[in-house]
């Protein structure tokens, strides 16, 4: 049995990366957003055109982004989504939900000082990890049946 995982949310650490390594050797195939954050804010303009009013620029640039999004969600089996420290990421919890109306596994990664914010967002979860490393390990034994260690 092999997984299709779609990584979604912040992209200012390198958590993707840890999970990515960290699930080396598993039979996983990993999907994302652009995340390069340039390219995703100006995908929009760059492909159909300028914007001079920034609302508009921002809306071109989350619908095209949302074709890729929508995609990996829809096409992925386990979907994990990563709350960040820094900004907050109201795409995440965005996907955090589509992806439970879909029925997706979810599994949602956040530090304790999200617990609260994040309560509802966790309740839809079938995990809720604080560390990338957790996230391999569910991944792992969701696959072979064995425990870390």
């Amino acid at each position: 049995m092999g997984l299709n995982v779609y990584l979604s949310g912040e992209i200012h650490t390198d958590w993707r990366e840890q999970i990515t390594e960290g699930a080396q050797g598993l039979d996983i195939t990993f999907n994302s957003p652009v995340t390069d954050h340039d390219a995703s804010d100006d995908c929009g303009v760059a492909i159909l055109g300028q914007e001079p009013n920034k609302y508009w620029h921002d809306h071109k640039g989350a619908m095209v982004n949302a074709i890729r999004t929508r995609k990996g969600i829809e096409d992925a089996d386990v979907v994990v989504v990563r709350f960040g420290e820094k900004y907050k990421q109201w795409n995440a919890a965005f996907d955090a939900g589509y992806a439970a109306a879909l029925g997706k596994s979810l599994i949602v990664l956040h530090g304790p000082e999200h617990q609260h914010p994040l309560k509802e967002v966790d309740a839809a979860a079938l995990a809720v990890a604080e560390q990338p490393s957790q996230v391999v390990e569910i991944l792992r034994y969701v696959l072979t049946g064995k425990l870390p260690g």
